[in-house]
C-alpha cells in the first residue's frame, strides 16, 4: 500500500520535471503584417488627496510652489491617449519586427497650488501643470524559435524592474531585453536598461525613477530570472538584479492554488527581496531582506484574504521603477516598506455576478504596520532625509468598487472608484491622507 501511495504522489511531479521544447512560434509566423495588431486606450483619472494637518505644516503636496502658496489639498484630473502598434514576424529562421507606441495626456482640471502629488500631468519649471504632455517610442524585435530579443523603448514586467501604470499614463524603459520560452513551463528572461520614463515626464532622458533614495542615481540596470510553471496550480520565480553602483537586488517568489471543490479553493503567494549595496553604494550602506506571505480563501463570489509582511533591515526596502515591487503591503497609500517594519492586512473581495450584477467587484482592504525603527539608517545615505524614528506604526483603509462593461458598443469599458484613507505617528515618513480616485478606461484594438 505505501509503495502504491508514493507512486501516487510521485507520479504528477515526474510527469512534469523533464523540459520538453515548446512548438516553434517563429514557424508558425503569418507574416510582419499579417499577425500585426493595434491597441487605443483612452483613460479619464480624477485624483484627489486631503493632507490632514497640512501634511506636517506643509509639507506635502506640490514641493515646487512656496509653502505659503500650498495647499492642504492635492487634486489632478486628466485625460490620456495611449496607442500602440505590435508588428508580426517576418518569416524565416529569424523573424524581424517592430513594436512602437505613442502616448498623450491632457490636463483636465489642477493648478498650481494642487498638482504634483498625485504624479498624473506633467509639471513645468515654476510647479503648475502643463496642458498636454506626451512620447512616443519604438522598439525592434527579432526572434528565432520562442526567444525574442527586442531593443529600443518598451514596457516590461518583473519583480525587478518592472513597468507601472497605475496613473495617467505607463513607464517606459529604453534598453535591450531576451525574453525566451524555448523550453515548456520555463521562461528566461534577461535585460540591460540605461532610461526610465516616468508616468508624467515627456522625456526619455531623466534617468532612473527610484522610490525613497535621493541619492546620486546609478546610470544602468541589468536584470536575469526564470518562471517555472510546471502546472495551472503552481509557479515559482526567481530573479537576479544589479543597480549600477547603488545595490544588488535578488527575489524569490511562488504562488500556489488549491480547488477544494467547485465553490471553495485555497491560494497562497510569497514574495521575497533581498538587498545589498554595491560599487559606491551611492545610496549609503544598505542590507535588507524584506518578504511577505498572503493566504487566501475563495467560496463562491465571497474571497478572504490574510497576510504578513515584514521588513529586515534598518534601510526602507526600495526599487527602481515604480512597478517593481511585488510584496503584499505595498497598497494604494503606502509600501509599508520601513526599516524593521512589521506590517499584516486582512482584504474581503466581492463578485458581484453572483448576485445578479457580472462584472462588478467590490473590495475592501486594511493593513497595519507597527515596530518601525529607523534610528540606525545611514546617515550619510540616500535614506536619512525620510526622518524615520522608533515606534513608528501607521494603518491604511482602501475601499473599491470596480465594473467592466459586458456587452455593446462600449464592452470592456472599466470604470473604478477608489476611496483610501492612511494615518500615522512621526517616526514613519507616510502622511496622514485621504484620497478619492475616479478612473474610466474605455479600448479598442485589432488588426491590420
Amino acid at each position: 500500500m505505501k509503495r502504491v501511495v508514493r507512486s501516487a504522489v510521485l507520479l504528477p511531479l515526474l510527469s512534469v520535471t523533464p523540459l520538453a521544447l515548446a512548438e516553434s512560434a517563429q514557424s508558425e509566423s503569418n507574416g510582419f503584417i499579417e499577425d500585426s495588431r493595434w491597441n487605443v486606450l483612452n483613460r479619464s483619472v480624477y485624483d484627489r488627496r486631503d493632507y490632514r494637518h497640512g501634511g506636517r505644516n506643509g509639507s506635502a503636496r506640490n514641493a515646487y510652489k512656496p509653502r505659503e502658496a500650498r495647499s492642504d489639498q492635492a487634486a489632478e484630473w486628466g485625460y490620456g491617449l495611449m496607442g500602440s502598434f505590435s508588428s508580426g514576424f517576418t518569416q524565416g529562421t529569424v523573424g524581424v519586427g517592430v513594436d512602437a507606441h505613442g502616448y498623450l495626456g491632457v490636463q483636465l482640471d489642477s493648478g498650481g497650488g494642487r498638482a504634483g502629488k498625485a504624479r498624473l500631468l506633467s509639471l513645468d519649471n515654476d510647479g503648475h501643470p502643463k496642458r498636454d504632455y506626451g512620447r512616443a517610442g519604438a522598439a525592434l524585435k527579432l526572434r528565432t524559435s520562442n526567444t525574442v530579443l527586442s531593443y529600443g523603448e518598451q514596457r516590461i514586467k518583473t519583480p525587478v524592474f518592472s513597468a507601472s501604470d497605475s496613473r495617467l499614463l505607463p513607464e517606459t524603459f529604453t534598453g535591450w531585453f531576451l525574453d525566451s520560452k524555448e523550453f515548456e513551463h520555463l521562461r528566461l528572461v534577461a535585460g540591460h536598461f540605461t532610461e526610465n520614463a516616468d508616468r508624467n515626464a515627456s522625456s526619455h532622458k531623466r534617468g532612473f525613477a527610484v522610490n525613497y533614495s535621493d541619492a546620486r542615481q546609478g546610470k544602468a540596470v541589468d536584470l536575469a530570472g526564470a518562471v517555472w510553471n510546471p502546472s495551472a496550480q503552481f509557479s515559482a520565480s526567481l530573479y537576479t538584479s544589479r543597480y549600477e553602483d547603488t545595490w544588488n537586488q535578488h527575489y524569490l517568489g511562488s504562488t500556489f492554488s488549491h480547488a477544494l471543490d467547485d465553490q471553495q479553493s485555497l491560494s497562497l503567494d510569497l514574495n521575497l527581496y533581498r538587498t545589498t549595496d554595491t560599487g559606491k553604494a551611492l545610496s549609503g550602506q544598505i542590507d535588507n531582506t524584506t518578504w511577505s506571505l498572503v493566504g487566501r480563501f475563495d467560496h463562491g463570489p465571497h474571497g478572504v484574504s490574510l497576510g504578513w509582511q515584514q521588513v529586515h533591515g534598518d534601510t526602507p526596502f526600495d526599487y527602481v521603477s515604480r512597478g517593481a515591487i511585488y510584496i503584499a503591503n505595498a497598497v494604494q497609500l503606502s509600501d509599508f516598506n520601513a526599516p524593521n517594519e512589521k506590517s499584516w492586512q486582512v482584504r474581503y473581495d466581492l463578485d458581484m455576478a453572483g448576485y445578479g450584477v457580472p462584472g462588478l467587484n467590490l473590495s475592501a482592504l486594511y493593513v497595519r504596520g507597527f515596530d518601525i525603527d529607523g534610528s540606525h539608517v545611514d546617515r550619510n545615505g540616500g535614506y536619512a532625509y525620510l526622518g524615520y524614528g522608533t515606534g513608528g506604526k501607521h494603518w491604511e483603509r482602501d475601499m473599491e468598487a470596480r465594473y467592466v462593461v459586458q456587452s455593446g458598443q462600449a464592452k470592456g469599458t472599466t470604470f473604478s472608484l477608489r476611496y483610501n484613507t492612511h494615518r500615522g505617528n512621526t517616526a514613519q515618513a507616510e502622511l496622514d491622507s485621504d484620497q478619492l480616485r475616479l478612473a474610466v478606461e474605455y479600448p479598442l484594438q485589432g488588426g491590420l
